[in-house]
């Protein structure tokens, strides 16, 4: 989509991957440093521990006399080997520059280290908490309440762990507000046939791109704890805030504001990873999920679940470490990293400007503000005739309209079945990440091809 990589990250990336580049005048000293500070936390000094280091360790611990190789850099050459694994939480000072990110995020909140777990991506730790939390069979099965529209993972892994998926629907008339009066309708309907446990909330939203209010999540607390579930926030947009008046608010952080009993027994898992924001280093596969008030028996649990995976990507925890602590106002590489960073995210936010303006100009296709995340989520209307021809092919009625435009102009966007919707309403979800240059015609062209569209099946 055209989006560059921030330069801080790659270069201390290439600098751990390849220690022997710490020698380069072509790299700026303190992503040295940073290099540096992350080889000494892993196994063998290295994202891969070599022979060479393997023998050094041995030959101290056996006593050997004889000059000992000095540990600091520059390193010694020995061959080095592949990536070796870290423990199965993640490497022990990321995790700790983790927790120290979310207390200055918080507003100095305390974060413990020993509650957060690294991960392949915020996916797989969603999945592994979700493992963790279904249970019972018939009406004692574990009920999880997501928004509609969502984000697939859930609904795919609900029906790969044979947990009751429980719908409530964002209100789309206020923007795709979460409204608690719905998630009560949602609760009481389904306690006919599981046990619901667990409520889920993506803030700000995918793929809706609403950023949910202070009082929101206050109100999803409450209801939380009185109706004694599991809360999960996906937080993985929260550096993605773009409306005017839209702030992120962390329900870590709303959580401990709003005291006893809630900050010290409501169960909350909150996600963030290093694909989204202004990074968008999806290939990485690094994140990591807090979790807060989980039993401590309960958590050994979740550890050893985690175990069975082995580790995280060691280089993707190496990436989130930049984009938990990155450079500070002295270092060299602080100019640059910010002049990037702003780059992004005003980019984007011009974009959701644009593209709910144009949108909301066309005939037939409405818009809420994105005020976060990557995505619009327009709803557009379908003549009755399109409608019956796409049921007759045996298609979702939006599908047979996105697949029409692809055919056509090139241009792809998911229906908004694939999400989820009210009955009798139609979307499709666009990604604001194209350039500019590309992204005003294409806005174009797909407003011009729904009014062709709605004009042949008049």
């Amino acid at each position: 989509m055209g989006q560059r990589p921030i330069t801080f990250m790659r270069q201390v990336l290439a600098l751990c991957v390849h220690p022997e580049l710490l020698s380069s005048p072509h790299f700026p000293e303190d992503a040295k440093r940073r290099a540096e500070r992350i080889l000494q936390a892993c196994g063998g000094h290295s994202l891969g521990k070599s022979p060479g280091m393997q023998e050094l360790e041995r030959s101290q611990s056996q006593g050997e006399s004889g000059p000992v190789p000095s540990l600091a850099f520059p390193w010694p050459r020995p061959p080095w080997a592949p990536g070796a694994y870290s423990v199965s939480s993640g490497i022990q000072l990321v995790r700790e520059d983790v927790a120290q990110y979310i207390q200055r995020r918080d507003g100095g909140i305390p974060s413990d280290p020993n509650n957060i777990f690294l991960s392949t991506g915020a996916s797989d730790a969603i999945v592994t908490v979700l493992k963790l939390l279904v249970a019972g069979e018939g009406r004692t099965r574990t009920g999880v309440l997501i928004p509609i529209p969502q984000y697939p993972l859930y609904s795919a892994t609900l029906a790969e762990l044979d947990a009751v998926q429980v719908d409530y629907y964002l209100d789309e008339e206020r923007a795709w507000a979460l409204d608690v009066a719905e998630l009560r309708r949602a609760l009481q309907e389904a306690r006919d046939r599981c046990c619901p446990r667990v409520l889920c909330v993506i803030n700000p939203g995918n793929p809706t791109g609403q950023v949910q209010t202070r009082e929101c999540i206050e109100d999803v607390i409450r209801l939380a704890f009185e109706e004694r579930l599991f809360l999960l926030a996906d937080e993985v947009y929260q550096d993605n805030v773009y409306a005017e008046g839209s702030l992120f608010h962390s329900f870590k952080k709303v959580l401990t504001e709003l005291g006893p009993p809630y900050s010290t027994h409501q169960e909350l898992a909150s996600f963030h990873s290093t694909s989204k924001g202004y990074m968008g280093e999806c290939g990485f596969r690094g994140g990591y999920v807090e979790v807060v008030n989980m039993d401590p028996e309960v958590q050994q649990q979740m550890q050893k679940l985690m175990s069975v995976r082995l580790c995280p990507p060691v280089a993707g925890q190496a990436l989130l470490d930049m984009v938990v602590s990155p450079p500070g106002p002295s270092d060299p590489s602080f100019a640059q990293f910010q002049a990037e960073k702003r780059a992004v995210l005003s980019e984007l936010a011009a974009k959701a400007k644009l593209t709910e303006q144009i949108f909301n100009e066309a005939p037939g296709i409405r818009c809420n503000p994105v005020q976060g995340a990557m995505y619009s989520f327009p709803r557009v209307q379908l003549p009755p005739r399109a409608v019956q021809h796409a049921q007759e092919l045996g298609m979702a009625p939006d599908m047979f309209f996105c697949m029409r435009l692809l055919e056509e102009t090139g241009i792809c966007v998911v229906p908004g079945s694939g999400f989820g919707q009210r009955e009798g309403t139609y979307h499709f979800r666009m990604t604001i990440l194209p350039p500019m240059e590309k992204l005003r015609p294409l806005l174009e062209k797909l407003r011009q091809f729904h009014s062709k569209f709605t004009q042949e099946y008049a």
